[in-house]
């Protein structure tokens, strides 16, 4: 499908959100992911092909995606940090389970790690255009302040909110606060080597596959 670039905003120091029109209508549910495809001269070992969560709620008329953008980069993200407005791209039909269950009565723990929140702001943003009240935890690590981002839309959890900045999180203290560990839903978004560990050790505590969502980011450092 056909996307029309329309503008990059930045969110933090190095990380940028880039919205797109879709030509026809984009249907999609909040945490699922795409396919985006930018041919390029002299694409490097990562190719001109790149897997992305969406980060915008549905129903909005524009889709975006969310990345770090550093100076150290693929020649994939340098093709992507210089589209100019207009620039017609080619992305995949939505896709994935990383979702929210019908039942919204079931509690909800979200894991992430540095840019593996763009998910959960697709999610908690879609929540709150509906005005959707779901028993939900983020918790959420990071090197840096500057690195934390969509704090206004992770905010809004109110207590629900855990920042871990420059200090570990572990599966052990993401269980300290859970009330009812097999009665509730665990989402783990990050790098990797971070969503592997997390879901071994979530499973060595007892907690059943199936209540178990993963979505991974390769090429990243786990936090």
């Amino acid at each position: 499908m056909k996307v029309k670039f329309i503008k990059s905003e930045e969110i933090t120091k190095d990380i940028r959100t880039f919205w797109f029109k879709p030509d026809k209508p984009f249907r999609y549910i909040a945490g699922q992911f795409i396919e985006l495809y930018l041919p390029h001269k002299n694409p490097d070992d990562r190719g001109q092909k790149r897997w992305f969560t969406l980060s915008s709620p549905p129903n909005l008329g524009f889709v975006s995606i969310t990345t770090k953008i550093t100076l150290n980069r693929s020649s994939f993200k340098s093709t992507l940090a210089v589209l100019k407005k207009g620039d017609i791209v080619e992305m995949s039909q939505p896709m994935g389970d990383f979702i929210l269950p019908k039942d919204k009565t079931i509690r909800i723990i979200f894991v992430a790690g540095g840019i593996g929140c763009t998910p959960y702001a697709s999610i908690l943003s879609d929540l709150q255009n509906k005005g959707e009240n779901r028993i939900i935890k983020l918790f959420y690590a990071v090197n840096s302040h500057s690195e934390i981002a969509f704090k206004d839309t992770f905010k809004k959890l109110g207590q629900g909110f855990n920042r871990f900045v420059k200090k570990p999180l572990t599966v052990a203290k993401v269980l300290e606060k859970v009330v009812s560990p097999q009665k509730t839903y665990f989402y783990i978004s990050g790098p990797e080597p971070m969503v592997e560990q997390f879901q071994k050790d979530f499973l060595d505590k007892g907690i059943l596959k199936n209540r178990i969502y993963t979505d991974f980011f390769p090429g990243y450092k786990s936090i």
